[in-house]
């Protein structure tokens, strides 16, 4: 298994499971990681989704033996397989429930790639990023989607065109990366985070989530329509009328 899935009180903490190879990823990993997160979409058991690594590394990217496999491949073989690969990004970018990246070691190329299409990031002082496929005489192509509607077209231009490795710290001030903190207190702050994440209403939470790619796909003048017909629809809801009921019977006994 390239990958380890403990599901409890409804977290679902998927592990990328190749530390022997700081979790790269091959054509077999990238499989199992689009099922697993097809799967944990459709599961009621899983509400909120924590990606994180095995071992020292949250994922270097490609490894380098299926990249030798690749060396060798016809165009029309390289395309069928970076379309699985583009596959694997769209499924966890689009995956109706939360995802939360806890970043240890290293996340280059890919593994960068698999950061920005988290929702939440929290990563250690001492994580490591970067796009460094053009080291390698490639280009970050099918993650710049999703790394350029995170960190922008500027941060793209000075990270993409050198390949250098960056810290934590750039990457928050990028927008890679929501929060940073010490190894020792990392797995502390991830149960908080996990905590805020479940003390919701579930089904507005969803809604929060489809909206915010509703409006940044529609353009300005059906946003309007769109979001007057979402919060009207939010507040009539079930779980709206019961969670703003809760709040104001608490304020009027105070």
């Amino acid at each position: 298994m390239y990958t380890e899935l403990k599901i409890e009180n409804e977290v679902a903490n998927l592990y990328l499971n190749r530390p022997e190879v700081h979790n790269a990823f091959n054509e077999d990993f990238i499989k199992e990681l689009t099922d697993q997160f097809n799967y944990l979409d459709r599961s009621e058991n899983a509400k909120i989704i924590v990606l994180r690594g095995k071992g020292k590394s949250f994922c270097a990217g490609a490894d380098l033996n299926w990249m030798k496999k690749m060396k060798d491949y016809s165009l029309d073989e390289n395309i069928a397989d970076s379309n699985n690969l583009a596959l694997m990004f769209h499924t966890i970018n689009n995956v109706t429930k939360p995802v939360i990246g806890v970043v240890s070691g290293a996340a280059l190329g890919g593994g960068a790639g698999l950061v920005s299409v988290c929702d939440y990031v929290i990563a250690t002082k001492e994580a490591e990023f970067g796009f460094t496929e053009v080291k390698l005489g490639l280009i970050p192509a099918v993650i710049s989607p999703f790394v350029i509607n995170k960190i922008g077209e500027s941060f793209a231009r000075a990270t993409f065109l050198n390949g250098a490795k960056f810290k934590a710290d750039k990457a928050f001030i990028m927008g890679l990366v929501h929060e940073v903190c010490e190894e020792a207190n990392l797995e502390a702050r991830v149960d908080a985070l996990i905590k805020s994440f479940l003390e919701v209403g579930p089904s507005a939470q969803l809604s929060a989530k489809k909206l915010i790619k509703e409006v940044k796909n529609k353009s300005a003048e059906s946003v309007l329509n769109l979001t007057t017909k979402a919060i009207s629809e939010r507040r009539v809801s079930s779980e709206a009328q019961s969670l703003m009921g809760k709040l104001l019977s608490k304020q009027s006994n105070k």
